[in-house]
């Protein structure tokens, strides 16, 4: 008898399997729970502790890609000094899936926003959903009659801490070109103008939750790897300047984190030239290079299992949708009505360090990444939160 999909993965060395009880969501709902919003999901103890000194500012810093195999590169430093816990990200481990959990306090099952590609059977196009842009030809779509938003939209943490703590207001700040969630937004396309943003705001009157995202060190690791110097120099001069900036705090408790980490990609391979795996596609595979989902015609779902095996049983793993669903990667809670729609038939996850591209005729071309995410080893699942106390 054949092994299943689930127990393939288990026999496999140096994967993490998300865990929902302690994860990058319970970092979140330990939030939440502080400004008195309900949710049923488990908050972290540890960080729960810290939140009992009541702070007039809570900061929460994201730092895209900085999982925890990136910040042991670098020995006693500011932040590892400030360890307080390692949680594991959402699945797939990536902004996409893991921003979204941040954003909404809620798993991917939950909000449907589970990679960077997926295929809006409205639109008749696969995005690229963060920034509504065509996957395959790179066009930004803002002329639909329905907006991405309307169609898997989520209810942010904004809103829902300041209905619950009115007394609270939250303050958004990002570079330009990430979507704007929050009533306060401030614009912060370097560290240097987080940092700033975060000194007059915590120094102002009046309790605030202040949330920060920066989207290195993930776009450095992409084009460089875990191991280059311009990813250490880049982590090296943020640190220093997120010391010098808690310095001048008062009553502010700073949780520093980030979505997901990053591997370190060794081989990499197209799609399409494995003629035997494409004569079985329906349309094209969707979500990452890391994590892929195949709709695969009825007739030859047995034949495409065998053949993907023998071409890739090295680096993934394939599961059925049901298999994958069942064993709640994505979390728990209620299935948004857009995971069916965004979910083939199977889904291969990557164990490895191979990555594979999802190309076509109209694909206008990305770059080859150094090291990328959205697998189950633990470089990618493992994230550290870093806390730094200010009274």
């Amino acid at each position: 008898m054949s092994k299943s999909g689930i127990d393939l993965l288990k026999e496999k060395e140096n994967i993490l399997f998300p865990d929902y009880n302690h994860s990058i969501l319970s970092t979140i709902t330990s939030i939440l729970k502080y400004y008195s919003v309900e949710t049923p999901y488990v908050s972290l103890d540890l960080l729960d502790k810290k939140l009992e000194k009541n702070y007039k500012n809570v900061v929460l810093i994201v730092l895209d890609g900085m999982g925890k195999n990136i910040l042991d590169s670098l020995p006693n430093n500011y932040f590892s000094n400030h360890l307080l816990d390692v949680v594991t990200s959402v699945y797939p481990s990536t902004t996409t899936a893991a921003m979204t959990t941040y954003y909404s306090g809620r798993p991917p099952i939950e909000t449907a926003w589970i990679a960077w590609s997926q295929y809006m059977k409205e639109y008749g196009r696969y995005l690229d959903i963060f920034q509504k842009r065509d996957s395959y030809t790179g066009k930004v779509y803002n002329d639909t009659k329905k907006d991405l938003l309307e169609i898997i939209g989520y209810e942010q943490i904004y809103d829902r801490i300041e209905n619950a703590s009115q007394d609270v207001k939250v303050f958004e700040v990002s570079p330009s070109y990430v979507l704007k969630k929050a009533k306060r937004y401030l614009k912060a396309d370097t560290v240097d103008e987080m940092v700033e943003h975060i000194k007059v705001l915590c120094s102002a009157e009046g309790r605030k939750f202040i949330f920060c995202y920066q989207d290195n060190p993930d776009v450095l690791l992409h084009i460089h790897g875990t191991k280059s110097e311009e990813v250490k120099n880049y982590l090296i001069e943020t640190i220093a300047k997120v010391e010098e900036m808690t310095e001048s705090l008062k009553d502010t408790l700073v949780i520093v984190t980030a979505d997901h980490g990053h591997q370190d990609v060794e081989e990499e391979y197209d799609i399409n030239d494995f003629e035997t795996l494409k004569e079985c596609f329906i349309m094209p595979p969707a979500l990452e290079s890391r994590c892929m989902t195949f709709w695969i015609k009825p007739k030859m779902r047995e034949y495409f299992q065998e053949e993907f095996n023998k071409c890739f049983g090295h680096a993934y793993v394939l599961l059925t949708k049901e298999e994958f669903l069942e064993n709640h990667f994505l979390g728990y809670g209620k299935e948004h009505k857009k995971v069916d729609d965004f979910l083939g038939d199977f889904v291969a996850l990557s164990t490895s360090s191979s990555s594979i591209k999802i190309t076509n005729d109209y694909y206008f071309g990305k770059m080859k990444k150094a090291s990328t995410h959205c697998g189950l080893t633990k470089n990618e699942m493992l994230v550290p939160i870093i806390t730094i106390e200010k009274e």
